[in-house]
């Protein structure tokens, strides 16, 4: 019997001001007034019917994504979060992030979204380059970016993480890195760094911008930019993201290190391990928010379950793992997919010979080149 591995909430609210060409997240540009009320009972009836698959377990963290989830009031997120603690039992101190665009920042809200439960925010600044967020097609400027930092640790939030873009049109390595220095100055607990991808079914994959770097350029770029963020005391603790001391992520560490997280909301995504029988399961809801509204906590609101085969477990469990630098031990692995480690010595040892994993003891860390080819290391497992 497996003992199941900590538990996370997601909760997904699916609107933005308008959809940014890069994005393929389950998000839909805002047309008139949000249906907020209809929402908070769609999820908790989506909720509702959810928990039977975690009765008992605790909640470590909660996790606001979007879309953009500051379009909602703190009036709202204070109801949903009442009401998954009333379903739920979170465990003191539980992390919880909330998603916000600095474009949507009001003043003084922050303190009401504080006051309602949210303990750390994720801003998603992308740069600091008003050429390069118009390119974008971000709706803030890097004025509106810098206040909106200011105004939620002047709200009393220590805890905040800003994401950054790099490789993007028009971009060379000096703007990066004048990026990387505005971010630092503000003073976050976690930066997350990453690279601009054409993902499909974007309006950016239809018609590329013009202006991105090559592959040789975008290298440097995070290069430098990792050294400087290390220099400035934020430490890499997975592919694109980087905190100061006991400041990762609780929420991103758990999809990472393989725990289960419940998903709520329009186009959501969960995880559940059954310690009685050893399953994993996914589930996944209605992405359109009109379906959505609609069969929230009814068989047609649930979008699909699929079960992991014991054979597409190690894949599924490396997608997560190997992107942690401190990588995985292989007791861990054991406890969380409920194979033994013969199950993947085959893979590990073709990587160890092409120098992309380290085995040190029981843990099994990506070397700096496994790093750089983190895909095709987790293509190994793939069966």
């Amino acid at each position: 019997m497996l003992i199941p591995p900590p538990l996370s909430l997601y909760i997904h609210i699916p609107w933005c001001v308008k959809k940014c060409p890069y994005c393929d997240f389950n998000s839909h540009g805002q047309s008139g007034a949000l249906p907020v009320a209809e929402y908070v009972q769609a999820l908790v009836r989506d909720l509702e019917q959810d928990l039977p698959l975690v009765w008992g377990r605790p909640v470590h963290s909660v996790f606001f994504g979007g879309g953009t989830p500051s379009l909602f009031a703190p009036e709202a997120i204070g109801a949903i979060l009442d009401a998954c603690a009333a379903r739920l039992r979170f465990t003191p101190g539980a992390e919880i992030t909330m998603e916000c665009n600095p474009g949507t920042a009001e003043h003084g809200r922050f303190e009401q979204y504080r006051a309602a439960g949210v303990n750390r925010i994720s801003f998603g600044i992308q740069s600091f380059d008003d050429g390069c967020l118009q390119r974008l097609g971000r709706i803030h400027d890097s004025g509106e970016a810098e206040r909106a930092v200011k105004l939620a640790q002047d709200a009393g939030y220590d805890n905040l993480n800003l994401d950054l873009m790099y490789a993007l049109p028009g971009q060379d390595l000096a703007m990066a890195m004048a990026d990387v220095e505005r971010a630092i100055a503000l003073q976050p607990a976690h930066v997350s760094h990453y690279q601009l991808t054409m993902e499909p079914n974007t309006a950016f994959a239809v018609k590329p911008p013009a202006g991105l770097p090559d592959e040789d350029s975008a290298w440097d770029i995070q290069e430098r930019c990792v050294e400087r963020l290390e220099d400035a005391g934020y430490a890499a603790y997975e592919v694109s993201a980087y905190a100061r001391p006991g400041r990762q992520c609780a929420h991103n560490l758990n999809y990472w290190r393989f725990g289960d997280y419940l998903g709520i909301g329009a186009g959501a995504h969960g995880k559940i391990s059954s310690g009685a029988t050893g399953e994993v399961l996914r589930r996944w809801k209605p992405k359109n928010p009109r379906d959505y509204l609609a069969h929230a906590g009814t068989a047609a609101g649930i979008g699909g379950d699929d079960v992991i085969s014991p054979a597409n477990l190690p894949f599924d469990y490396m997608l997560n793992a190997l992107r942690l630098v401190d990588g995985f031990s292989l007791r861990d692995f054991e406890s969380r997919t409920g194979l033994d480690r013969s199950a993947i010595v085959d893979e590990l040892s073709k990587a160890q010979n092409l120098g992309w994993l380290d085995l040190i003891g029981d843990r099994i860390r990506p070397t700096e080149l496994g790093r750089r080819f983190t895909n095709d290391v987790i293509a190994l497992f793939l069966h």
